[in-house]
């Protein structure tokens, strides 16, 4: 039972968003408001949804833009309509004449319950002299940046654009990664460059240009950044993998370009001709880079084409050898490892280009790979992106572990590979996964081990999101990566540095199923929705260039049909928030001599005469 009305008035710190924008002194930090309204926003092909929220302090009310890896509150519903939250996490912004929060953390506080609209809130509408304010304010819960933005002028001549180094004292206020978005104004980030590309060119009918992208990361998240022509020229030699750099707006914050970048965030910016770029004085203080490690006993359940970051010891260092590129017919170097972890499991993967050639890390060292591609070539192999990493025995947790336990027991130890996994996941195999309802999916907490968990379900589609349900792939043979349109008639493939004459359109939907215990919301590929929709996703989008309406009838033909499903459980972290994700490896539909079959031994246990 929630707590009345005027015990939820009184938790909630009315005024405190006035305080926030205007950075009163004494101004609670982490104040309590009420949710008033959720509103899903329309992700981009192949991005996240994101939501805006409005916060009520009874006096005044506020739109806010969750973060992504907040969405979980809005999806299992724990953040509603009504109900109490404290602000953790979170930045003041301003963008025109309106005000905006970047909600990074929020506690709901269940124990008030849910509750109409409290007090009569208006509109926050702050004084005149406010507009003139450059620095939002910035909240968060584990300090690693401050509360007060302050932005340093960036100097408007051409040499600017990067300074040699520039220390603490003159940003004292870092703003993180994750809440870059759209709508910040000013703000300097501080953060690693993990990666850095190659200068890149491009010629088409509009011209020709350069262009440069680095991946930068802080303890918040990862962001990719690219300069294009003056931009390239001025600065691509300023950065230099591993090195920490201040970065200043203006700097263009764009949707991310999912065909070009692995990173998990949904904006990447731009550099533009006055951006400051300067190298930290200290270079410490900021992660290194961030690992989501596979384990090579799971590459089994993971799809063909994935990108992922794994860590192993190096059994094996084949020679450089000689392949011809497809496209170009020009002849590049490759070099084969092998991989063992303590699962027992070895994996073959190979490198690439100058990588291959310079690789001098010797046998029985501890590698970890970031930006690995997963290949069903012999069951399961592995192949390094030019846009990966490498790092040899580096000083982590999961190297010590893997290290520890060569040494006592893996370097005599016998190992299986994937060999016999033929097509991909929930194809062919023997393997039987247990039946479970969907209450016990959850009260058995599936996919909160170390391990992702495998179950079947028997239930019912409730719902699918139509506005992202496909994106547009590559033709060429088991690549499947997402191309983007360049111009009318030609897309383009980064993987394959090849371009066609039409995508093919790939499922990737996101599905809510249910039966009598509860629901889930599932993530479902090409495969499985071909099965449920009874059409290929290419055909849906021709007609859907027709006629919407009827593409919304069959997803609603779809809708209350009951399906068998085999399904992976896997707990997802970031930003040290955990939560499990829910994979569809098949979806098969009931057999109905089958289940009568079933119901009758049901029947049986309970000795029914």
């Amino acid at each position: 039972m929630g707590k009345s009305v005027a015990e939820a008035l009184a938790r909630v710190d009315a005024g405190s968003l006035a305080d926030i924008f205007e950075d009163r002194p004494g101004r609670v930090q982490q104040p309590v408001m009420q949710c008033v309204q959720i509103k899903p926003i329309a992700a981009q092909p192949g991005g996240q949804e994101r939501h805006r929220v409005i916060f009520s302090d009874t006096k005044n009310y506020i739109q806010t833009m969750l973060a992504v890896h907040q969405n979980h509150l809005v999806e299992e519903k724990i953040l509603r309509r009504g109900v109490l939250v404290q602000l953790v996490g979170y930045s003041a912004n301003k963008v025109k004449a309106k005000r905006i929060l970047i909600v990074t953390e929020i506690k709901v506080l269940e124990e008030y319950g849910e509750h109409e609209k409290l007090g009569e809130p208006k509109q926050l509408e702050l004084k005149a002299e406010e507009d003139e304010k450059p620095s939002p304010t910035t909240i968060t819960s584990n300090g690693f940046y401050g509360n007060k933005q302050e932005q340093p002028k960036p100097n408007r001549s051409v040499s600017s654009h990067a300074k040699p180094t520039s220390s603490a004292s003159a940003h004292a206020n870092i703003y993180p990664i994750e809440a870059i978005s759209p709508y910040s104004n000013k703000w300097t980030i501080k953060a690693r460059c993990t990666s850095k590309s190659e200068i890149k060119t491009w010629h088409n009918r509009n011209g020709e240009g350069r262009l440069f992208s680095v991946n930068l990361l802080d303890e918040s998240g990862e962001i990719r950044a690219t300069g294009f022509n003056d931009q390239c020229d001025q600065l691509y030699d300023v950065f230099q993998e591993g090195n920490v750099y201040y970065i200043s707006s203006p700097c263009r914050v764009t949707f991310a370009k999912k065909q070009f970048s692995n990173l998990a965030n949904d904006y990447e910016l731009h550099f533009e001709k006055d951006t400051v770029v300067e190298k930290a004085e200290e270079q410490d203080g900021v992660p290194q880079v961030r690992y989501n490690f596979v384990s090579i006993s799971e590459l089994q359940t993971i799809d063909k084409d994935t990108t992922i970051d794994i860590i192993g010891v190096l059994k094996e260092v084949g020679e450089v050898g000689q392949a011809t590129s497809k496209t170009t017919g020009k002849p590049y170097e490759k070099r084969e490892l092998t991989l063992v972890d303590d699962t027992g499991y070895s994996v073959r993967m190979t490198i690439w280009g100058k990588t291959a050639a310079s690789f001098d890390i010797p046998p029985e060292s501890v590698v970890a790979f970031k930006g690995v591609k997963v290949s069903d070539f012999g069951g399961r192999s592995l192949s390094l992106l030019s846009s990966g990493s490498i790092s040899a025995n580096p000083d982590m947790p999961e190297a010590h572990k893997l290290k520890g336990w060569y040494d006592s027991q893996g370097r005599s130890g016998n190992f299986a590979t994937h060999a016999n996994v033929q097509g991909g996941v929930g194809e062919g195999g023997s393997r039987k996964d247990p039946f479970k309802t969907i209450s016990q999916v959850k009260e058995e907490q599936l996919g909160m081990s170390e391990n992702p968990d495998f179950f079947s379900v028997k239930a019912s589609i409730q719902y699918i999101k139509q506005d992202n349900f496909c994106y547009p792939a590559c033709l060429s043979e088991g690549c499947n990566k997402k191309v983007v349109e360049i111009d009318p008639g030609q897309w383009r493939c980064e993987r394959c540095d090849k371009n066609h004459p039409k995508p093919e359109y790939r499922y990737i939907m996101s599905v809510n199923i249910s039966d009598h215990t509860g629901q889930l919301w599932v993530s479902c590929f090409d495969e499985t929705g071909r099965m449920i929709i009874g059409k290929t996703a290419d055909e849906l989008m021709e007609m859907k260039e027709v006629d919407e309406k009827q593409v919304a009838e069959i997803f609603s033909d779809a809708n209350c049909q009951t399906w068998n499903w085999r399904c992976k459980a896997r707990l997802d972290t970031f930003q040290e928030q955990q939560r499990v994700r829910y994979q569809v490896n098949s979806a098969t539909p009931l057999n109905f001599v089958t289940e009568s079959h079933k119901l009758i031994e049901l029947i049986k246990q309970y000795n029914i005469d």
